[in-house]
């Protein structure tokens, strides 16, 4: 896998990191300006910075600075202080507006990004669903990244990945508060109603992965007006789910997190672990659903998964089928 040299933070990162942690307490200019090696000077000039990019900084006479209010917004300033992770989201490469992470994210791959480097944007104005699908993204209220992960697997393992990010993804949004469960492969719904998808594309040779890229788009804040008419009744948002907005700077810090040890997991123990979390939180098993794929249309009750992943479907006549690829959609038990 590849390494990473560390990044160096900023000087601006450095005193959000400093105040992040100060909390509630005052943190003196002298003690900033000590830890920084900046004139007391450099220190109130960065601070004037932060404050014109939408940071409430108190500041008190013979007491210092306290952070009191942070913007909502996903660049390396609000991210970089509240990072756990040892690689994921350590290189941020942050835009207003994207036409795609998933392209943008791709792009650097091919140029030599590490495994790791986050595209992150407040906007897509052209989103990749799976299939071809448009992914509908407001901008400034949800979560949108593609990361670049650099996995030692042989190619026919890279589709785990993806379940990988669906079973950090579910666990973080239970966190956050809601009741997520995951619908076979990677959607992650709220109350049955989508809240996020998950697309991974690969550059591979028959021997090996060369990068994945995982795209992610959760609705956090988005409120029903920002769904159009043919996804109202089928799409959801967390802050919808459960009645107040989500911090997205956090909860992208907390998914990181909870994604790299899922994949250091999976690295380390096979798919034999996120198979058994998947499953648990899964809404597809036990159901009679109706699988549509490229070819064919399979009908039967989800029975498993297989341990690379596949739906195993029970058939009607009792025939056991294994299901690569394709859309659930769960039916009624015909009457008679």
């Amino acid at each position: 896998m590849d390494t990473q040299e560390e990044i160096e933070l900023s000087n601006e990162e450095l005193i959000l990191s400093f105040l992040t942690e100060g909390g509630d307490e005052f943190i003196s200019g002298a003690a900033l300006s000590d830890k920084l090696g900046l004139s007391r000077t450099a220190v109130w000039k960065h601070v004037e910075s932060l404050r014109k990019l939408g940071y409430r900084i108190e500041a008190a006479p013979a007491r210092g600075y306290r952070l009191v209010e942070v913007p909502d917004r996903l660049t390396a300033l609000e991210l970089a202080p509240l990072l756990a992770t040892r690689d994921l989201g350590r290189v941020l490469h942050y835009e207003e507006s994207l036409p795609s992470t998933n392209v943008r994210a791709f792009e650097l791959a091919n140029e030599g990004a590490f495994h790791g480097e986050v595209v992150v944007t407040e906007e897509q104005t052209a989103g990749k669903g799976r299939r071809g699908r448009v992914w509908v993204s407001p901008p400034g209220k949800n979560l949108y990244f593609s990361a670049i992960l650099r996995p030692e697997l042989p190619p026919q393992r890279a589709p785990e990945l993806t379940l990988v990010a669906a079973v950090a993804l579910c666990e973080t949004l239970r966190e956050a508060g809601a009741k997520a469960s995951i619908k076979w492969p990677n959607d992650v719904q709220i109350d049955g109603k989508k809240v996020a998808g998950i697309l991974t594309e690969l550059s591979a040779d028959t021997e090996r992965v060369h990068f994945v890229i995982l795209g992610v788009g959760i609705n956090l804040n988005a409120r029903p007006e920002d769904f159009p008419p043919e996804l109202a009744e089928i799409a959801t948002s967390v802050a919808i789910s459960r009645g107040q907005p989500v911090p997205r700077a956090l909860f992208a810090a907390a998914l990181w997190t909870r994604l790299e040890q899922w994949l250091d997991l999976h690295a380390d123990e096979g798919f034999a672990p996120v198979r058994e979390a998947w499953k648990a939180m899964a809404s597809t098993l036990g159901q009679d659903v109706l699988v549509r794929g490229e070819q064919r249309e399979v009908r039967g009750v989800a029975e498993d998964l297989d341990d690379s992943g596949a739906l195993l479907l029970r058939t009607p006549d009792g025939k056991l089928e294994r299901v690569l690829a394709g859309d659930v959609e769960q039916v009624r038990a015909r009457k008679g």
